[in-house]
C-alpha cells in the first residue's frame, strides 16, 4: 500500500472512483477530497443515467485504472418509499454493491471503501448500538430488504479480504441530514421531508401539519459534512476488517425534532400525529468510540446550527424549482 510515514494512505495522485459521487453525501466528499489535495481530475464520478452499476459489465468498465473505490451509490428513502418499493431497494443495492466490488477487485484496486447503512442494525438493539451487536437480530420491518442488502457489503468485504487479501473497508453512516439532501416528497427521510412540510404550511398560511407515527421514536443525525469527513479519514487510516458506526452520539425524539423545525422555521400552526402510520425503529443512536479509536473521528457540527444551515441551503436553493 502507497502510504506516508506516518502510515496514512496519501490520496494524492490517486485516482479515486466515487459511487454516488454526484449526490447528497457525494457532493461533501468531493469537498473533502480536493481540500486534502487531491485533484478534480483524479476523481471519477460515473453518472447513472451514463452506467447502471447493477449490470457487472457497467462496473468493469468504470474499474479501468482506478487506485481508490468509494462506493456510497445506493436505492434509498423513507419509511413511505421502503414500503412501496422493498424488491427494488434491496435488488438494487445488492447488485449495485456485488458487482461494484467484485470489478474492483478484479481490476487490483488497491482500496475499496463501502458505505452500509445503520439500518442494517436488529431492531431491538441494545442502545448505543455496538459493531459487535450487528448480527444479533432481523432489522425493523419496513427497512429490511433495503438494510440486509446493503449488510451483505460487509460480507463480502470480509470474504474477499480472507480469500483474496482484498482491502475493503465497511462503514456504518447513522442517518445523514445537511445541504443536497433529497427533498422529494415521495422519498425524502425525516429531516428534509419536515422541512418541506413546514415550509410549505407555513407559505399556504395553513393551521396543522401533518407528521408520520406517535414521535416517539428516538433517532440519532449526523451532518453530512461531518460524514463526508469521517469517510475520507477512514480511507486514510483504517485498514480492518471490522465494520465501524459513524455517528455524532446524540439522540432526539422525532416529537422533539418536529418541534425544533416547527420553532426554526417559525411556523405558527398546530403539529398532528398520525399515528395510524409507522414509527419505523424505536430507537436509534450508535456507539462511535471505535471511529474515534481508529481514526480519530468525532463530529463537530452542533445538530442545532446543522438544522439551520439545511433549512437555509433549501429555502435558497430548493424553492427556485
Amino acid at each position: 500500500m502507497n502510504t506516508t510515514k506516518t502510515g496514512v494512505l496519501d490520496l494524492r495522485n490517486k485516482k479515486i472512483l466515487i459511487t454516488g459521487g454526484a449526490g447528497f453525501l457525494g457532493k461533501h466528499v468531493v469537498d473533502v477530497l480536493i481540500k486534502r489535495g487531491v485533484k478534480k481530475q483524479d476523481i471519477v464520478i460515473p453518472r447513472s443515467k451514463d452506467i447502471d452499476l447493477r449490470k457487472e459489465e457497467s462496473c468493469k468498465k468504470i474499474m479501468k485504472g482506478i487506485d481508490i473505490v468509494l462506493h456510497l451509490a445506493a436505492n434509498v428513502g423513507g419509511i413511505g418509499y421502503n414500503q412501496k418499493n422493498p424488491g427494488t431497494l434491496f435488488y438494487d443495492n445488492l447488485l449495485m454493491g456485488v458487482h461494484a466490488m467484485e470489478e474492483a477487485r478484479k481490476a487490483d484496486v488497491e482500496k475499496f471503501v463501502a458505505i452500509g447503512t445503520v439500518c442494517a442494525y436488529p431492531k431491538f438493539t441494545p442502545v448505543p448500538f455496538k459493531e459487535e451487536d450487528l448480527w444479533n437480530g432481523y432489522p425493523e420491518e419496513t427497512n429490511a430488504p433495503y438494510g440486509l442488502a446493503k449488510k451483505m457489503l460487509l460480507t463480502q468485504a470480509q470474504a474477499y479480504r480472507q480469500q483474496y487479501d482484498f482491502n475493503a473497508i465497511y462503514l456504518l453512516p447513522v442517518n445523514l441530514y445537511g445541504p443536497f439532501d433529497n427533498f422529494d416528497e415521495k422519498s425524502s427521510h425525516v429531516i428534509p421531508a419536515l422541512i418541506r412540510k413546514f415550509i410549505d404550511a407555513k407559505e399556504k398560511k395553513e393551521k396543522r401539519v401533518t407528521v408520520w407515527g406517535t414521535g416517539r421514536a428516538t433517532r440519532e443525525f449526523l451532518f453530512v459534512e461531518d460524514a463526508a469527513e469521517a469517510i475520507v479519514l477512514a480511507t486514510e487510516y483504517y485498514n480492518k476488517p471490522d465494520p465501524v458506526n459513524l455517528g455524532s452520539s446524540f439522540e432526539i425524539s422525532i416529537k422533539r425534532l418536529a418541534e425544533l423545525i416547527k420553532e426554526l422555521i417559525n411556523f405558527s400552526g398546530k403539529i398532528v400525529w398520525d399515528d395510524t402510520k409507522p414509527d419505523g425503529q424505536p430507537r436509534r443512536k450508535l456507539d462511535t468510540q471505535r471511529a474515534k479509536k481508529e481514526f480519530g473521528f468525532e463530529s463537530k457540527v452542533d445538530f442545532e446550527k446543522g438544522l439551520k444551515k439545511t433549512i437555509d441551503w433549501y429555502i435558497i436553493n430548493y424553492k427556485k424549482k
